[in-house]
């Protein structure tokens, strides 16, 4: 994975001291925690609130002289979608607006990034001219406007048909470009329809193989053919925005995807095999309100009040019972006390206002082990760690929870009895002790909240 940076910031980065805007010492930090969390300098000072998006896009529109856009209520020429993909759109966080004779607007996080301007204009076959505009303004044109050429465009449950079956796209005699999105969108609706969130596609003598994984059962669901593999892989892998040409070594992407009106996501997983590489792809729901998934209020007054102080909120329950979904709906609750929330994750499956989310990047060497000595700098209130599971990293959890954190976990366990045994082992005492109130998911209309008394009864 590349580490990111903006050019244009480097360039610029000094000229935010001389006029008064950060201080030195202020902004080595921000250096230093952009590198931590792999973004560039501009979003660890937007992030750290030193300074607002708005006064950071003013600045440089001062110093460069390139105009800003504001794209919030900016209609874009469709037309001009061609001249961009959606993968180097979402790569490069640009995405053209118009097009005036043989010039090409184009709104740019980066706009003196030259190897992506020369990029362009060696694609689209013309000028360009940039002008500068926020990354999250820019996220949400390229989700509003690339639909159909370069996404898997929208499923909708309303054709919902038991007998549905993806293989009848894949047969279809269809020789455009679009013919393997059609296929990885008839993939993800058969999913849906059977109720599955996991899928793995794995390479085998005939094609790639797709399996569909519900309640630890597998069961294939067909094979792509071995001349159509190559296309449908790199393909999958340009809309997760992985690079299509390494399979050598493991990558995790994400996938967006709208069923109606809804985005989802998926994490695409990409790992190299002795006969190829095998891809695993989970689906996430976007997060409810706390209020629609914990029905009783007695027990959602016990995780509000957990969120307030410090301890450890344990989710619990088997594998894809739906422990991260939850665990975001907690994050969202969270919000609305006005205090600093983070999480480490591998990746993040939603983007949540007001919550710093950082993703762990282990070929720039940011791990969860530097991952949480570090956080504290960042002075955190609540901490989302993703599947804590080394006794150094509980005993790193355990300080920060001695240092009044809250801190939200997940814990794989198929049941009450898995748990019980699980947390028997002497390396989970101190965690034990303090656990302020657990979630276990037994399914997914039942779901239960117990209290630190409680909890010492049923795991102790």
């Amino acid at each position: 994975m590349e580490v990111v940076t903006n050019k244009t910031l480097e360039k610029w980065k000094y000229e935010l001291v001389r006029d008064g805007l950060v201080q030195y010492e202020i902004l080595e930090q921000a250096e230093n925690l952009a590198n931590a969390e792999n973004i560039n300098i501009g979003q660890a000072l937007i992030n750290s609130g030193i300074l607002s998006e708005e006064t950071l896009l003013k600045f440089l529109e001062q110093k460069l002289h390139i105009p800003y856009v504001n794209l919030e209520d900016y209609s874009l020429d469709v037309n001009c979608l061609r001249y961009i993909s959606f993968a180097d759109a979402s790569k490069y966080k640009i995405i053209p607006l118009f097009k005036i004779e043989d010039v090409l607007t184009v709104a740019m996080t980066d706009p003196l990034d030259l190897f992506v301007v020369d990029k362009i204009m060696e694609t689209a076959e013309c000028s360009i001219e940039p002008v500068l505009a926020s990354e999250a303004s820019i996220l949400n044109k390229i989700d509003e406007y690339y639909k159909t050429s370069d996404t898997v465009d929208k499923i909708f449950t309303n054709e919902y048909d038991a007998s549905f079956d993806w293989r009848d796209e894949l047969h279809k005699d269809d020789l455009s470009e679009e013919h393997i999105q059609k296929i990885i969108r008839a993939i993800l609706k058969q999913a849906l329809f059977e109720g599955v969130h996991e899928l793995y596609f794995e390479q085998t003598d005939d094609g790639l193989n797709v399996v569909f994984k519900k309640q630890n059962d597998a069961w294939s669901k067909g094979t792509i053919p071995l001349i159509l593999v190559t296309s449908f892989v790199s393909k999958l892998k340009l809309l997760s925005n992985l690079d299509p040409s390494v399979c050598e070594v493991p990558q995790l992407g994400k996938l967006n995807f709208k069923v109606d009106e809804t985005t989802l996501v998926a994490s695409i997983s990409a790992f190299p095999t002795i006969v190829g590489e095998r891809i695993a792809l989970k689906i996430y729901k976007p997060p409810k309100d706390l209020f629609e998934i914990i029905k009783d209020e007695r027990q959602r007054k016990l995780l509000q009040a957990s969120l307030e102080k410090p301890g450890i909120i344990l989710v619990c329950g088997s594998q894809l019972s739906g422990k991260t979904h939850i665990i975001y709906s907690l994050l969202l609750e969270a919000v609305k006390l006005n205090k600093n929330i983070m999480t480490i994750e591998s990746l993040s499956k939603y983007n949540l206002q007001k919550v710093h989310q950082c993703e762990l990047n282990e070929n720039v060497g940011f791990n969860l082990d530097k991952a949480l000595r570090f956080i504290e700098f960042q002075s955190p209130d609540i901490v989302y760690l993703e599947g804590v599971k080394t006794k150094q990293a509980f005993d790193y959890l355990s300080e920060l929870v001695y240092n009044d954190k809250t801190i939200i976990t997940e814990f794989m366990a198929n049941n009450m009895t898995d748990l019980r045994e699980k947390m028997s082992f002497d390396d989970f005492q101190s965690f034990k002790s303090l656990i302020s109130s657990m979630i276990f998911i037994h399914s997914k209309d039942s779901i239960e909240v117990f209290d630190k008394l409680a909890i010492q009864k049923y795991i102790a």
